[in-house]
C-alpha cells in the first residue's frame, strides 16, 4: 500500500509490473494495493472495496474476463484492463463482460492515469448528468438539445439516441454490440454496418473534420469512445 488518494487495486501476476505500477500510481497520489492472481483479486476487492481496479487478463488461475464477470455480480467498481492481448476479440470480450476501459501493454503512465481519472469521475456521479459538455459540444438532456459552438445541431432520433448512449458512458469504450442493443434492441446486436452508417452521419454534423474525429473516437474493430475531456 502507498499513496493517500483513491484506492486502486492492481491485479497482475508479474511482480515487476506491480512494482512499477505501485511506484508510478503512488507518485500521482493513488493508494495502491496489489493482487497476483484472480482469486486474490476477488478476495481483496471484497475486503478493500477499491475505487478502481487495474486488471491484467493473463492471470495464472482465473482468466481476467472471468474476474470481471465475478466482480460485476456485486460491484460496479471501474475496471481498467491492462493487457498484452491485442486481438479485437479479447478487447470485445473484456468490455462486454463489464470492463470500463482497455489499455494495451506496453503503455504510457500518463495515458493510464488519464483513463483512471475519467473512470473515477464517471463512477463518482450520483446520477445522470442533465447537461454534458466537452470542447464545443453541449448536450442538454432536459431540453433534448444538442449545440456545437452555441449553434443548435439537428439530429435524427436515432442519431440522438446514439449520442445519448455515448454521453452516458463518456470516456468508456463501448462495443458495437452494446450500442446496437441499447439503441435498436438485442435483435440488431450483429448489425455493425447499421451503426457505422449512423455514426458517420453523426460525425458529419458534430466533428470539425469528420475524417479525423475529435469527439467520437473509433476503437478499431471494437467500437467507439466519446471524448470525456477537452
Amino acid at each position: 500500500m502507498s499513496g493517500s488518494g483513491p484506492r486502486v487495486l492492481v491485479v497482475d501476476d508479474e511482480r515487476p509490473i506491480r512494482h512499477f505500477l505501485r511506484v508510478s500510481l503512488a507518485a500521482h497520489g493513488y493508494t495502491v494495493y496489489e493482487a497476483a492472481c484472480g482469486r486474490e483479486a476477488l478476495h481483496e476487492a471484497s475486503g478493500l472495496r477499491p475505487d478502481v481496479v487495474v486488471l491484467d487478463l493473463g492471470l495464472p488461475d482465473l482468466d481476467g474476463v472471468e474476474v470481471i464477470q465475478r466482480l460485476r455480480e456485486w460491484t460496479q467498481v471501474p475496471i481498467v484492463v491492462l493487457s498484452v492481448r491485442e486481438r479485437e476479440a479479447d478487447k470485445i470480450a473484456a468490455l462486454d463482460a463489464g470492463a470500463d476501459d482497455y489499455v494495451t501493454k506496453p503503455f504510457g503512465v500518463g495515458e493510464l492515469v488519464a483513463r483512471l481519472r475519467v473512470a473515477l469521475r464517471r463512477s463518482a456521479q450520483t446520477g445522470p448528468e442533465l447537461v454534458f459538455e466537452v470542447g464545443q459540444l453541449r448536450v442538454d438532456f432536459g431540453r433534448r438539445l444538442v449545440t456545437l459552438g452555441g449553434n443548435e445541431v439537428s439530429l435524427t432520433p436515432t442519431e440522438y439516441d446514439i449520442l445519448r448512449v455515448l454521453v452516458q458512458h463518456a470516456g468508456r469504450v463501448l462495443t458495437h454490440g452494446y450500442i446496437l442493443r441499447q439503441v435498436w434492441g438485442a435483435s440488431y446486436a450483429a448489425e455493425a454496418h447499421l451503426l457505422r452508417v449512423n455514426v458517420s452521419n453523426l460525425r458529419r454534423k458534430l466533428e470539425p473534420d469528420p475524417t479525423r474525429p475529435y469527439y467520437i473516437r473509433t476503437e478499431p474493430g471494437v467500437g467507439y469512445r466519446l471524448r470525456a475531456e477537452a
